[in-house]
C-alpha cells in the first residue's frame, strides 16, 4: 500500500510518498481502507512545523478521514469487515471530558494520521455511517464539523439566538448550516463579496465585508443589536472585535489560530462575557454531528477534491486561502 509521511524538522518537512504493508490491527483496533481524507488549516501548521501540541517529525498527515473496515483486531465486537466509517480526530477521546491521553492522540499529528491507502485505529474512535453520505462529505466532518458543533453546543445557541461567524473556511460553513438548522439569526464575515454571496445562498441573514468595513463589529452591533454567541475562529487578533460585538453576557467558542495580537480582555469581566476553550471534539460529538447532517439533509460544502496522486497540489491550493468549504483529497 502507498502512504504519505513528513519527513525533517521544522520549516524543514518534506511530503514523501512511500510503500509499506499494509497495517495489522492490534487488539480492539480495526484496519480502514480510506476512501476520503480532508484539509484543515491545522494540516499547513503540522507541516511548516510550527504546530504547538503533537508535533511529530514522521508522521502521516492529516485528521480526517473516511472509508470501510478492512480488517478487525482481536476481541473487536459490533463492527464488520465491509462497514462504512468516519473516523473521530482524536482517537482517544471516546467521550466525557477532555484529558490529556485524548490531547495527544489527534490523528495526523501526535499520531499518523489518514493520508494514506489503510490506516490502523482504535475500534472507539469509529463511528457508522449512514445510506446517502458519501465518503467525501463525511471525510470532511471530524475537525471542521465537530469543531463548529462543539462551539455552538458549548454556547446553548437555541432558536432565535444571534450568532457571529468569521470567514468562510470549514468550521465557519459547518457553524453557519447547523446554526441554521438550530433556528439562530447567522451574521458572518469574509473580506470577498463573492464568498459572501455564497454564504447568502446558504442561508446566512446578514454579511459584512470587513474588508470594507475595518471596525466590522460595530457593523454586527447594527445589524443585531450585538450577538448572542461568536464562533471566533480568527484567534487573538479578532478576539477584541468579537468580544465588542456580543451583547452583555455573551458567549464566545475560542477555536482559532489564524492571527496573532495580545486583545484587552477587560471587556470579558466588563460585559459578564464567557469564552469557551473549544478543541475538536470526541467521537460521542462526531456520532452527533454524523445524525444532524443525515436529519437535517446538510450537504458538506466541498470547495475541491484532489486525486490521491495530486496530495502536493492540494496543500498548495489550500495555503493559497481560495477555497470555500472543504479541501478533499479521494483516496
Amino acid at each position: 500500500m502507498k502512504a504519505y509521511r513528513l519527513r525533517g524538522t521544522g520549516s524543514d518537512r518534506t511530503l514523501v510518498l512511500e510503500d509499506r504493508s499494509a497495517p495489522l490491527p492490534k487488539p480492539g483496533y480495526v484496519r480502514v481502507r480510506v476512501r476520503a481524507a480532508s484539509f484543515n488549516y491545522r494540516d499547513l501548521l503540522v507541516l511548516d512545523g510550527g504546530y504547538a501540541r503533537n508535533d511529530l517529525d514522521d508522521v502521516v498527515p492529516l485528521s480526517d478521514g473516511a472509508g470501510e473496515i478492512s480488517a478487525l483486531g482481536d476481541g473487536v465486537s459490533g463492527w464488520n469487515v465491509g462497514d462504512r466509517v468516519v473516523i473521530n480526530f482524536m482517537a482517544h477521546w471516546s467521550g466525557g471530558p477532555i484529558d490529556d491521553r485524548a490531547l495527544n492522540s489527534s490523528l495526523g499529528g501526535g499520531v499518523d494520521g489518514v493520508l494514506a491507502e489503510e490506516v490502523c485505529v482504535p475500534a472507539h474512535a469509529l463511528v457508522a455511517l449512514p445510506d446517502g453520505l458519501g465518503f467525501a462529505e463525511a471525510a470532511s466532518l471530524p475537525c471542521a464539523a465537530v469543531t463548529a458543533w462543539h462551539g455552538l453546543r458549548r454556547c446553548g445557541v437555541k432558536a432565535g439566538d444571534k450568532v457571529l461567524l468569521l470567514g468562510t473556511g470549514g468550521v465557519s460553513v459547518f457553524a453557519l448550516q447547523f446554526a441554521k438548522a438550530m433556528g439562530a439569526e447567522v451574521t458572518i464575515t469574509s473580506s470577498s463579496e463573492e464568498k459572501l454571496a455564497m454564504m447568502k445562498e446558504l442561508g446566512a441573514d446578514h454579511v459584512v465585508n470587513y474588508r470594507t468595513h475595518p471596525e466590522w463589529d460595530e457593523v454586527v452591533r447594527e445589524l443585531t443589536g450585538g450577538v448572542d454567541a461568536v464562533v471566533e475562529t480568527g484567534g487573538s487578533g479578532t478576539l477584541a472585535r468579537s468580544m465588542a460585538a456580543c451583547r452583555p453576557g455573551g458567549q464566545i467558542a475560542l477555536i482559532g489560530v489564524l492571527t496573532s495580537d495580545t486583545p484587552d480582555v477587560t471587556p470579558i469581566l466588563l460585559n459578564a462575557l464567557t469564552v469557551h476553550g473549544i478543541y475538536v471534539g470526541s467521537t460521542e460529538m462526531l456520532r452527533e454531528v454524523v445524525e444532524a447532517v443525515h436529519v437535517n439533509r446538510i450537504e458538506p460544502v466541498i470547495d475541491r477534491r484532489f486525486a490521491f496522486s495530486d496530495a502536493e497540489a492540494a496543500y498548495v491550493y489550500l495555503r493559497s486561502g481560495q477555497h470555500v468549504g472543504k479541501v478533499v483529497i479521494e483516496v
